[in-house]
Order: structure tokens, then sequence, then C-alpha cells
């Protein structure tokens, strides 16, 4: 099982909210997840990103990928220099 971090959508039409969750790989966007570890609102001006990061270094660990959106996402916040 390929386990993902990626980006499922929520909220109505022509506004998107989007929740950061860990899924397998084969499961549908907005489908099946196994943790929802952060939220994502496009909608403000900069975009309003919040996560856990204890939650994504825990399954990066055990092998998660994150996909190129959410992994610039990271980048953007911060999570990649914050390593302790």
């Amino acid at each position: 099982m390929a386990v993902k971090i990626r980006l499922a959508r929520h909220g109505a039409k022509k506004r998107p909210f989007y929740r950061i969750v860990v899924a397998d790989s084969e499961s549908p966007r907005d489908g099946r997840f196994l943790e929802k570890v952060g939220t994502y609102d496009p909608k403000y001006d900069p975009a309003k990103v919040t996560m856990e990061e204890e939650r994504i270094r825990y399954w990066m660990d055990k092998g998660a990928a994150p996909t190129d959106t959410v992994k610039s996402l990271l980048k953007r916040e911060g999570f990649f220099a914050a390593k302790s």
C-alpha cells in the first residue's frame, strides 16, 4: 500500500477549501483517507495553511510521500527548514 499526503477538495462550487490528508494512493481524491493532518484555504490573500507538523513528520518517516502541491505548501510554511 503506497501512502500519499495530498489534498482533498471540499467546499461549495467556485469556493474551494482543501484538507491535507494522508491516504492510500489508490483511493479517490475526495474518498477514504487515513488521517486529516491540516487544511489549505486559498480564498484568503495570502492563503491560510494549518498543519499538524508532528503527524506529517510521523507519516513521512513511515514512508508517506507528499504530492507536488503539498510539498510546495510545506516548503512555503517552512516545514523542511524546521527539522530538529
